[in-house]
């Protein structure tokens, strides 16, 4: 099998059809009449849409094969459960449909265990989230959704939050083609000041001969705790611009306390 793979669950992704929205629609149509043949062509229309998905997903570890299979179920369950009479593009109810596919398979194979009655609410509150959603046309609060399953506000947030995928402190979110900013460079640092006071003294020697911004700078971030994006809104810059300053910064001053 060469590099550039196209076959995956052995279907050949280089010659899958496409539907435009009028073959769609006659498809939805006969197969809302009985026609079986037609949900099996919407099911082969729009494997390209199951492929765009899985993409998101590639830096997880997981097998292709096994996304793809996962990602087909949400497909089928979208066909099954699409109301023509609504405005919406199928594609726009589809996706959601089969990212949470996908994202339900990860959880249940995370090797972070979760308890199955904390699952359980978790699920049934990303249930209840996307009927808001879909009711009032916004993200519902987590107070709305303990409303609607009459558990505790506490209960759902614990839940949800649990069956969250962890992140490494060093997954880059954000880079102008410069240097990137991680996860860490978010973090506030809530560490006792008195077990921090040597290093304090060092900064402060190595500070001295920085200018006023880079002082600024520093003193926020390592004597105040504060994140990348509060110094940022603070002093009126981009937080682009607060890490690479930072970063000289900091090489200045090893250079300064040598």
């Amino acid at each position: 099998m060469t590099r550039n793979k196209v076959e995956i669950c052995g279907v050949d992704t280089s010659k899958l059809p496409v539907l435009n929205n009028e073959e769609m629609r006659k498809l939805f149509q006969d197969m809302q009449n009985g026609d079986m043949s037609a949900r099996e062509k919407l099911v082969n229309g729009n494997l390209r849409l199951v492929l765009s998905v899985i993409q998101r997903f590639n830096n997880r570890g997981e097998y292709v094969d096994d996304l793809f299979q996962v990602g087909c179920i949400g497909l089928m369950k979208s066909i099954d459960n699409f109301d023509l009479s609504q405005n919406v593009k199928f594609s726009t109810y589809a996706v959601p449909m089969i990212i949470g596919e996908i994202r339900r398979y990860l959880r249940d194979n995370n090797p972070i265990r979760v308890s199955r009655s904390l699952r359980d609410i978790a699920y049934k509150a990303l249930q209840v989230r996307e009927r808001l959603m879909s009711l009032t046309s916004r993200e519902p609060t987590a107070e709305e959704i303990a409303k609607e399953l009459n558990v505790p506000h506490e209960e759902i947030v614990f839940a949800l939050d649990a069956i969250q995928d962890p992140v490494s402190l060093f997954e880059p979110i954000y880079n102008d083609g410069g240097d990137p900013i991680y996860v860490m460079d978010q973090l506030s640092d809530e560490k006792s000041r008195d077990m921090q006071w040597i290093e304090e003294i060092a900064l402060k020697e190595g500070m001295r001969r920085l200018n006023e911004r880079e002082k600024l700078i520093l003193t926020k971030r390592f004597f105040q705790g504060k994140t990348q994006m509060e110094v940022a809104e603070e002093i009126g810059i981009s937080q682009a611009q607060v890490s690479r300053l930072e970063k000289a910064a900091i090489k200045q001053m090893g250079k300064n306390i040598q």
